[in-house]
């Protein structure tokens, strides 16, 4: 059974019941900022307690709890179930050195030492399931790392894993995205992230492109994402990073080579598959945070790519074996190794033949992940 927050009624899925719930209430106001989130948090827990104990009380008495802390709602389940085994899904531990926080000067904290204090209070959503938790799982080593050591050995390390047999590599691949169409033939350099946001590095992306257009002028240039804030600050004046950095650059680029930029929002599930079958280089940047699963859709393809050199993106990718690596604040070094492989097919190849050979033996989600999850909570089930 799942619990899920959206409209209340029961659902099913894949043969699963859905029991979903509705988040009443709403923050104080005037409470202390750094308190929003974690009332934030409350509130969602609260709602899927109640709905915890309407099933409850209908019978129903689970053996495990997975669940994702983020959010906030199992937070009460084991008063339900105090019998049930809790298991979460540890994805992101906050800190206030050595990760996202601090990563980028150039969007840094004004007062660093009351971003600490509010990432202490940020986590304390985070310890409240831990000291619940039987177990957890989180998808890379340095994602796992980020847990105080005294529940790091609690969280076993496997990936949620991705379909790398419909994600794989098509010779005669074409897409169509609007009035843009695109094939293999095409010099195609592709660049994805959820949220176009300084998080996955879209401002050192669009800083490159005048001289990466300049440079290569028969090369179309693909950027997929959402116009939101994602992970970082609020976007200042009511504007998207999109609009502030094009703003930012297309002074800087002739007309005919700003006709070969292509901003195509979020795809769907094929256009985005057939959209990386046809690029020639992929481009992934991202602060130290968690990693994102294009990356691994983008290795499993085929995709020669480049990406920076930043933890947990080195655990997917080795330099110089399935994709290059450079500083993610070098400019002009990545419109180099982008030229350098666009120059080289046998270079690409070779590399989008490993990073495809790496996700099919590490993420590949049928033979790999999925078994080892099986395994592994079979393991903590009581019966």
């Amino acid at each position: 059974m799942a619990i899920h927050a959206g409209t209340e009624g029961a659902t099913s899925w894949g043969g699963v019941r859905v029991v979903t719930y509705t988040v009443r209430g709403r923050n104080t106001v005037g409470l202390h900022p750094w308190l929003v989130d974690f009332e934030t948090k409350a509130l969602r827990a609260e709602a899927c307690w109640r709905a915890a104990r309407e099933i409850k009380a209908q019978g129903f008495s689970p053996d495990l709890i997975m669940a994702h802390p983020g959010w906030g709602e199992a937070l009460f389940l084991k008063q339900v179930w105090p019998q049930s085994k809790l298991v979460l899904y540890a994805e992101y531990f906050y800190r206030a050195v050595g990760a996202d926080l601090g990563f980028d000067p150039e969007f840094g904290s004004e007062d660093p030492d009351a971003q600490a204090c509010r990432v202490q209070l940020k986590n304390l959503n985070n310890l409240a399931h831990l000291d619940q938790a039987h177990a957890a799982i989180s998808p890379t080593q340095w994602q796992a790392d980020t847990f105080p050591d005294t529940w790091r050995q609690r969280i076993r390390v496997m990936h949620d894993g991705i379909d790398t047999d419909a994600l794989c590599p098509l010779p005669d691949a074409q897409v169509t995205l609007g009035t843009l169409e695109l094939s293999r033939s095409d010099e195609v350099i592709t660049y994805v992230a959820r949220h176009l946001d300084p998080y996955r590095g879209i401002h050192i992306f669009m800083r490159a492109l005048p001289a990466l257009l300049q440079l290569r002028p028969h090369a179309r240039v693909v950027i997929v994402g959402g116009d939101g804030s994602g992970y970082g600050a609020a976007v200042p004046d009511g504007k998207s990073w999109r609009q502030i950095f094009v703003e930012e650059v297309k002074d800087a680029i002739p007309a005919q080579d700003w006709a070969r930029v292509h901003f195509v929002g979020r795809l769907g599930r094929q256009a985005f598959t057939s959209l990386l079958q046809v690029s020639r280089v992929h481009v992934y940047l991202s602060y130290p945070f968690v990693l994102s699963w294009s990356l691994l859709e983008a290795m499993s393809v085929g995709c020669s790519i480049v990406a920076s050199n930043t933890a947990p993106v080195r655990e997917a990718i080795t330099h110089g074996e399935h994709g290059e690596l450079v500083d993610f604040f070098d400019g002009p070094g990545l419109v180099n190794q982008i030229s350098c492989l666009l120059d080289d097919a046998k270079r690409r190849e070779r590399l989008g033949s490993m990073a495809r050979q790496r996700a099919v033996e590490r993420y590949d989600l049928k033979r790999v992940c999925l078994p080892q999850h099986l395994t592994w909570i079979n393991s903590l089930s009581r019966r």
